[in-house]
């Protein structure tokens, strides 16, 4: 994908998010940051069915756009999603473990020049 297309993406999946009242929406630019994606977007749900319907929404918004490789990742999990789609990754996380985690600031601090290759 070029980097106009995945910009497009992104715009996309953060109304999608928005329009199904996931909270403190965040994107974090992973250009020259490490080589995993070009975009990280950060959501909370505010319950486990909520996050398992934001995942599900937009694996299917995903594949109606042409995105046929996208993964979801912590099926099992009732506080947390992760979709791969490919350019852009997006973590689902019930704000309880959002804060735990806290990947906002661990990306956020990386420097560019402290490239992570994973």
């Amino acid at each position: 994908m070029q980097i106009k297309e995945i910009q497009s993406l992104k715009k996309e999946i953060e109304v999608i998010l928005d329009s199904n009242k996931a909270a403190e929406i965040v994107s974090i630019n992973l250009k020259g940051k490490t080589s995993i994606a070009d975009f990280m977007i950060i959501a909370s749900g505010n319950s486990s069915r909520h996050i398992q319907a934001l995942s599900e929404i937009l694996i299917f918004e995903l594949k109606k756009k042409g995105i046929k490789n996208c993964r979801l990742e912590g099926r099992g999990s009732a506080d947390w999603k992760l979709i791969d789609a490919i350019d852009i990754i997006i973590h689902i996380f019930h704000p309880e473990k959002r804060k735990f985690y806290d990947l906002e600031k661990m990306w956020s601090e990386l420097i560019p020049k402290q490239r992570l290759t994973i």
